[in-house]
């Protein structure tokens, strides 16, 4: 019976049970698709990471990213994480890790305390930022059990946005952030009339103030009811809010998981480039536990 090592890691936070939790196969070599879907919804977390050989030997590593019920395309504390541990595994390359993903090239650049332990990490991205499709007031405010007048619209509608995996971003009153609360059937309603969204809807609510952000993020369809800290949601953020003012580059502090007793923390940043709006997403990266699954 062949076992495969794993290791869980908190993402987005300096202590162990805050912050985002991610469980990675570091050798996932010989798995199938199914198998490997069958421990990210046995893992029960946002998401878990499979390490395989990369296409290109100038990598690091082929990664794929699972959800309890599907494969992404990207992630952001699925990056962070990943990343964490094959550095502690001295996988990197001077500090830095490139990862063959679905939505293309993830560069990785590794934090270290003076005593060369690994601290965290950053990640660029791999898309520019994108936009699609708004969505109305309210439907976005029923699936958050919300009233209409709680969204903030005064900068952008409800928005779907993406620099590597959509999400619908909306700006909500600081007051109604905390009474969230996912309402399935209105999700299941809003995606129905929407197909354009091709079943994912992700909904991002946040509070801006200044340079400070606080957010949630629901995704109740996926098996997400919510998640401590989305690091991909924030990075597609950033870029959407730089594009919305005519800055070359903005910095942003995230916080979130509050509401779920699990703290996280994000460093953002974006920059406008020759191909659109670029952002960055990082963090710290704390070990947990270790361990092996048998297939």
């Amino acid at each position: 019976m062949p076992s495969y090592p794993f290791e869980t890691v908190d993402v987005f936070t300096d202590r162990r049970f805050g912050g985002n939790p991610l469980a990675v196969f570091t050798d996932a070599r010989g798995m199938s698709d199914a198998q490997m879907q069958s421990l990210a919804a046995e893992m029960n977390l946002s998401e878990t990471t499979f390490v395989l050989p990369p296409d290109d030997l100038a990598h690091t590593a082929r990664v794929r990213i699972f959800h309890r019920t599907g494969e992404m395309p990207f992630a952001g504390h699925p990056n962070v994480g990943t990343a964490c541990v094959l550095a502690r595994h001295g996988h990197d390359r001077d500090g830095v890790l490139l990862f063959e993903e679905i939505a293309g090239l993830v560069e990785v650049k590794v934090e270290r305390d003076p005593n060369g332990t690994v601290t965290g990490a950053t990640i660029a991205a791999p898309q520019p930022l994108s936009t699609g499709i708004t969505l109305p007031v309210a439907g976005i405010a029923a699936c958050a059990g919300l009233n209409p007048s709680d969204v903030v619209v005064v900068s952008h509608q409800p928005l779907q946005a993406s620099v590597g995996v959509r999400f619908v971003l909306t700006e909500v009153k600081a007051e109604a952030l905390s009474r969230a609360v996912p309402d399935l059937a209105s999700f299941r309603a809003l995606e129905a009339a929407h197909p354009e969204l091709e079943k994912r809807l992700s909904l991002f609510l946040y509070v801006r103030n200044g340079q400070s952000i606080r957010a949630r993020m629901f995704a109740p369809l996926a098996g997400t009811w919510e998640d401590p800290a989305t690091g991909s949601a924030s990075a597609t953020l950033a870029a959407l809010l730089l594009s919305l003012g005519d800055g070359e580059s903005a910095r942003f502090e995230l916080t979130q998981g509050v509401e779920m007793g699990r703290p996280s923390l994000l460093q953002l940043t974006a920059r406008r480039s020759e191909d659109g709006i670029r952002a960055t997403v990082g963090g710290g990266c704390v070990p947990v536990l270790r361990g092996e699954a048998q297939l």
